[in-house]
C-alpha cells in the first residue's frame, strides 16, 4: 500500500492510543466505551506502524510531506 501518513499524524495517533490505554488501565473508562476505545487504539497503533490509513485512500488524503528532490 502507498504510504499516506506523515510523522505528525503518526505521533498524534500513537499518543492517543496510549491515552486511551491509560484511561482503561486506570479504570476511568470501562464497558462498551472501553472496548471501542481499545479497538480504536489498536487501529491507531497498527496504521502508525504501517504508515497507511485506509480511510484516507478513498478521499485521496495524505499527511505525508513531499520530499524535495
Amino acid at each position: 500500500m502507498k504510504k499516506n501518513m506523515g510523522t505528525t499524524d503518526k505521533i498524534v495517533r500513537i499518543t492517543l492510543a496510549f491515552v486511551i490505554a491509560g484511561l482503561y488501565i486506570t479504570g476511568i473508562i470501562n464497558g462498551i466505551i472501553a472496548i471501542v476505545g481499545l479497538v480504536l487504539a489498536a487501529v491507531f497503533i497498527l496504521t502508525s506502524f504501517i504508515g497507511t490509513c485506509p480511510l484516507y485512500l478513498p478521499f485521496g488524503l495524505s499527511t505525508l510531506r513531499n520530499k524535495l528532490k
